[in-house]
């Protein structure tokens, strides 16, 4: 199965929304809130972002080969359809 990765903020109501996404069609992922990680772990995922030129906005979905700003249904979906995730 594809891995898929959501990062986001605790407090932001479209991060909880992308997280539910994939809560309500059963599709498993990991997640991290950024804003209650250790300063460590803040430091690698801005390095990350800035390595491969993303703003360091929420939320962000990693799906497969596939980055994805924002609450995007439909671009979860698209995303998930190509990485044959049914």
């Amino acid at each position: 199965m594809v891995k898929i990765m959501i990062y986001a903020l605790s407090t932001c109501p479209w991060c909880k929304k992308a997280k539910r996404y994939f809560v309500d069609k059963n599709i498993p992922f990991d997640f991290m809130d950024y804003d209650l990680a250790t300063e460590e772990d803040q430091n690698r995922v801005r390095r990350d972002f800035e390595k491969r030129n993303l703003d360091l906005s929420f939320p962000k979905a990693f799906i497969g080969d596939k980055i994805i700003s924002g609450y995007r249904p439909d671009d979860y979906e698209k995303a998930l359809q190509e990485a044959g995730v049914p």
